[in-house]
C-alpha cells in the first residue's frame, strides 16, 4: 500500500507507481469521494466524445454495412 503525507497546504503527492498505472499527468483533474470513512481519489474523465472520436475508423463503416444489408434484403423481395 502506498503512503503519502498531507502538507500544511493540504497537498498530497500521488506515488509515481499509481500515477503511471492510472495515466495521471500534470494538470489532470481528480474527484475526491467520501465513502463515509474512506476517501477515494477518482480521475476525471475528459470529454468522452473527443476521446472516442475516431476509435472506430478502422474497417467497414457499421452504418454503410447496415445500409448495404438493407439494400440486399430489398433486392431479394
Amino acid at each position: 500500500m502506498a503512503t503519502s503525507t498531507v502538507s500544511g497546504k493540504g497537498w498530497v503527492v500521488i506515488p509515481q507507481e499509481l500515477r503511471e498505472r492510472y495515466g495521471l499527468k500534470k494538470g489532470d483533474r481528480v474527484h475526491f469521494v467520501d465513502y463515509g470513512g474512506a476517501l477515494a481519489l477518482i480521475p476525471v474523465s475528459g470529454d468522452l466524445a473527443k476521446k472516442g472520436c475516431g476509435m472506430l475508423k478502422q474497417g467497414t463503416s457499421l452504418t454503410e454495412a447496415l445500409l448495404q444489408s438493407r439494400r440486399e434484403d430489398a433486392a431479394r423481395e
